[in-house]
């Protein structure tokens, strides 16, 4: 004869979980009658051990209500799950009307307060600043200086896309990410130029001045604009793209060559006269021109590639703000 024991375990085992479930439980439903609303009281009597049929009370309008609306409120709850959609007082119900369906990360983390990403990285570039710089000249043995700085460039510039994509995919917007998101990324451009200016020289400083001076006088402008409520006619177009894009790039596989390896490593840069001449000399005592060396070259003329756009690009924006600049408009 079959032993009784698995199947009492197994029936212990889903009637526990019957009562312990929220969807299921005998306190909501033993003795409900037809017209009949349990009330708080009488939960609370269920659950000391009364009898259900002696708990029953008159239903009230106000209770009545009540439960409707929990009622409304878990069918909307469940309907928003099974559409794969977002549930009121989760991370996901603070994004945008047009977000995108959750995904399989915030699925897995639904209390993760993914509204707030974007500016969380925005924040992290910012504090990337002062970490490139002090590793820039500190520890002075550094032997992995190059990549390292290279490394959190690079994903300081990766952040300034991922920010954006993110913040347009979700449909979120915040002030002052608005606000901070474009000065975080010019001030880590501005803090790698002016480092590369300084061991390089003039070669690096001419294009550096042309970008940062670019950076200031659209700044302003698109300032002005906005406070004459045009600022949509100033807003970033795709030469501006480029330009961000080309000197991103440059800065990285020129922090990527090892410090110390001189301009002579590039043979055209012997024909700029002054300019090809880096301020600490060509090349440092025990540095041999080999490895990353040969990135010098085309990095260069990237950077000279992102000055040229960045001329071009701020000329337009110019052009197109001369009919308000002049009173024209």
């Amino acid at each position: 004869m079959k032993s009784p024991v698995p199947n009492i375990v197994c029936m212990t085992v889903l009637l526990s979980s019957s009562v312990m479930s929220s969807s299921f439980s005998p306190a909501r439903f033993a003795g409900v009658r037809p017209g009949v609303a349990p009330s708080a009281n009488r939960l609370a009597f269920l659950v000391r051990g009364g009898d259900a049929e002696s708990s029953v009370v008159a239903p009230t309008p106000s209770t009545v209500a009540g439960i409707s609306s929990d009622h409304a409120a878990s069918n909307t709850a469940l309907a928003a799950v099974n559409s794969g959609g977002e549930v009121e007082g989760t991370s996901d119900s603070k994004l945008g009307a047009n977000s995108s369906p959750p995904g399989f990360l915030r699925r897995l983390f639904p209390a993760f307060p993914w509204h707030s990403l974007p500016n969380y990285l925005t924040y992290a570039r910012c504090l990337s600043i002062p970490i490139f710089m002090l590793l820039s000249y500190y520890p002075t043995d550094f032997p992995n200086r190059a990549p390292v700085l290279s490394f959190i460039f690079a994903v300081a510039s990766l952040t300034d896309w991922l920010d954006g994509f993110l913040a347009r995919r979700w449909d979120i917007t915040s002030p002052f990410g608005a606000f901070l998101d474009p000065v975080a990324d010019k001030l880590m451009v501005s803090t790698a130029l002016i480092i590369l200016a300084g061991r390089y020289g003039g070669i690096v400083a001419v294009p550096s001045a042309i970008i940062m001076a670019r950076e200031v006088g659209v700044s302003a402008l698109r300032e002005w604009m906005a406070q004459q409520g045009k600022r949509d006619s100033v807003k970033v177009g795709m030469q501006g793209k480029v330009k961000a894009a080309l000197t991103m790039v440059s800065l990285t596989l020129m922090l990527l060559v090892p410090e110390g390896v001189g301009l002579d490593s590039v043979a055209w840069t012997k024909h700029l006269g002054p300019l090809g001449v880096g301020v600490a000399g060509n090349v440092a005592e025990g540095v041999v021109n080999a490895g990353w060396s040969w990135m010098l070259g085309p990095s260069l003329l990237m950077l000279f590639a992102s000055a040229f756009v960045t001329v071009t690009s701020g000329s337009v924006y110019f052009r197109a703000a001369a009919p308000v600049l002049l009173g024209k408009e």
